[in-house]
């Protein structure tokens, strides 16, 4: 029968000296002392593997790990061998675990879901504009901390963070990037579940209606405020906003537009669909591209803007750095010199558009198309493809006939031929 080996006393593992050989002073259930030549002592526990190989575990070094500590230690080793589980296997897999849980932090991971949006679907200015909002509202927040770790309640006080800066709006897009972040690496296995979804009831909503934009019935006063100043505008400047007037597309939409989508001498311009909204992907599942239909005055204004940036990447490019396309700041600023600030937008123009065609009577759904809005599945992904194409046509160049006869003094009149001149 083994001899049982008598427990240690603090006193005998503090007074414990070095030899010229490392030794062992036993503790019992095979936990040891083992001091080594240089002073040195750590504490090791000798257990059977599975496969009948000898094998020890390390605790640590007294006395850093005290004698109760060892002890710990070395029965909850025991307990795990209990259970059929190698102590030195458990102990490397939680090691690995966590230097992922380490390296995985959200910074880390932002960046790359970052690079891979980046290279399958966003465009260059909205990729810029969404790293540079993490760097300024995540990174320095949440950036160094593991994903894994990140609960509701502190994305919460990172986002009031930024709602106390008033800035609704950046809230919502903070929200959003975030919610990318976190889905991505739930794919990727490093956590559970999306934080974001949460906090919806617990953030201040956006203020409905925050557009500004003008009534039909100011129509008149705010072209012949354009009128008035368009010969102090830089030319593109000028036909930016000529063109918000005639076409329906979202501001980003128009800013963004590069010249290979335009074919001056066909007079076609289809915008693709990845470079459309998010809100208009999600209710046009099937990712359809959307034809603007331009009138004939939008593309003689195509072929004169053409003589000014036909050399650049953009139809209207940033005047400080041609690689990058106008800001959206510009059209605010135009519109508030004008005596607009705070009562009309780019977005605006959608509005006043929409007002002015439901003025002459046509039908809320080629409106609405118009608009790159769908209608669930009234129409379905072929819509934009092979239905209401000429008629919108006809209906876009009705209503650039119709904004002329305005600035020409004419009277307003819902009566007024399709087929004017």
């Amino acid at each position: 029968m083994p001899k049982l080996a008598t427990p240690l006393t603090d006193i005998q593992v503090r007074n414990a000296k070095p030899k010229d050989k490392s030794y062992s002073l036993a503790d019992g259930n095979n936990l040891s002392l083992e001091i080594m030549p240089n002073g040195k002592k750590r504490w090791r526990m000798a257990y059977r593997q599975a496969n009948g190989k000898n094998n020890r575990l390390t605790f640590g070094e007294y006395p850093i790990v005290s004698l109760a500590e060892a002890r710990e230690k070395c029965l909850a080793a025991r307990k795990l061998l209990s259970e059929g589980t190698d102590p030195a296997k458990d102990r490397d897999d939680k090691k690995r675990t966590a230097n992922i849980v380490a390296a995985n932090t959200f910074e880390v991971i932002a960046r790359e879901w970052h690079k891979k949006k980046a290279e399958s679907a966003w465009q260059p200015q909205t990729s810029e504009q969404n790293i540079k909002a993490m760097e300024r509202d995540l990174f320095p927040q949440i950036g160094k901390l593991p994903i894994s770790e990140i609960e509701t309640p502190l994305m919460l006080e990172v986002l009031q963070q930024v709602e106390k800066r008033g800035a609704l709006e950046v809230t919502k897009r903070i929200a959003a990037l975030a919610s990318g972040v976190f889905r991505y690496a739930i794919v990727k296995g490093l956590r559970k579940y999306d934080p974001i979804p949460a906090l919806k009831d617990h953030l201040k909503p956006r203020t409905k209606g925050h557009h500004a934009a003008i009534t039909v019935a100011e129509l008149p006063a705010l072209l012949k405020a354009i009128g008035k100043n368009e010969g102090r505008m830089y030319p593109p400047n000028r036909i930016v906003l000529r063109l918000m007037l005639l076409t329906f597309v979202r501001t980003s939409e128009l800013i963004e537009t590069p010249w290979s989508e335009i074919d001056l001498e066909n007079e076609k311009w289809v915008i693709p669909w990845r470079r459309m909204k998010m809100g208009a992907k999600r209710i046009n599942p099937r990712m359809v591209d959307h034809n603007p239909f331009l009138p004939r005055q939008g593309w003689e204004m195509l072929r004169e803007l053409h003589e000014y940036t036909g050399g650049s990447k953009y139809l209207f490019p940033n005047r400080r750095d041609h690689e990058k396309p106008l800001s959206n700041g510009m059209i605010l600023q135009a519109l508030k010199r004008m005596g607009y600030g705070g009562q009309m937008t780019g977005h605006g123009f959608r509005s006043l558009g929409k007002g002015v065609l439901k003025t002459l009577k046509y039908p809320i759904d080629r409106i609405e198309r118009q608009l790159s809005h769908a209608s669930g599945e009234a129409y379905g992904g072929a819509y934009d493809r092979e239905e209401f194409l000429e008629e919108r046509r006809e209906m876009m160049q009705h209503y650039a006939d119709y904004l002329e006869q305005i600035e020409r003094g004419n009277v307003i009149i819902a009566s007024f031929e399709k087929n004017a001149a």
